[in-house]
């Protein structure tokens, strides 16, 4: 992962305010992970930064912010250019923001305890600037083997890993719509099981 990332500080002085929030339970309804996250995240993020709300994506492992930036002027420009327009404000805002970006990952990792990815989209171009690879454990039987062994030797894949990792990118590619209405179904499980007994 990127040198970018700071690893989270506990001489950080954000613990006195995390407990506050934590025990400030029966003024507000309960909220799920994921829609804490994200507030703290869009009440944190400068506003000058993105033209619209950034996305905050997460997992257990990892939060990725993925805001987009102005598109460049290409009045009057080939493809060509309106592409290099859009990698040169990329690069530009990456180098800009480094430091904040390291201050407000710190920060997040120390609350949230995951690690922080930054991301942006600009005229159709985006660019992942610092995530995470982790492995994942899986077991397989045979004929689900033997799919991932046609992957490799057709050339599609180099190893197993390399065809799993291929066969979830297809399936996200081509389910997203079933995938976001799993994802709502989660969150309304979230939403749920904070509001049981005993979360008050």
């Amino acid at each position: 992962m990127s040198t970018e990332q700071a690893e989270p500080n506990p001489a950080d002085d954000t613990s006195a305010s995390d407990t506050n929030a934590s025990d400030d339970t029966s003024q507000s309804a309960p909220t799920s992970t994921a829609d804490t996250v994200r507030a703290w995240f869009l009440g944190r993020l400068p506003s000058d930064w993105f033209t619209e709300t950034p996305a905050i994506l997460l997992d257990r492992e990892e939060i990725t912010v993925l805001g987009a930036l102005a598109a460049p002027d290409s009045a009057g420009t080939s493809d060509a250019e309106r592409a290099a327009a859009a990698e040169g404000r990329i690069r530009r805002f990456r180098e800009e923001s480094r430091g904040r970006r390291i201050e407000i990952a710190r920060e997040a990792e120390h609350k949230f305890r995951r690690k922080v990815s930054w991301g942006v989209t600009c005229a159709g171009t985006e660019e992942l600037f610092t995530t995470l690879s982790v492995p994942v454990m899986t077991r397989l039987r045979q004929p689900e083997r033997q799919v991932l062994d046609t992957l490799v030797k057709a050339g599609v894949a180099r190893s197993r890993s390399d065809a799993l990792a291929w066969c979830v990118r297809l399936t996200g590619e081509n389910a997203d719509a079933w995938l976001a209405r799993l994802r709502s179904a989660l969150k309304h499980v979230e939403e749920v099981r904070d509001q049981g007994p005993g979360r008050a």
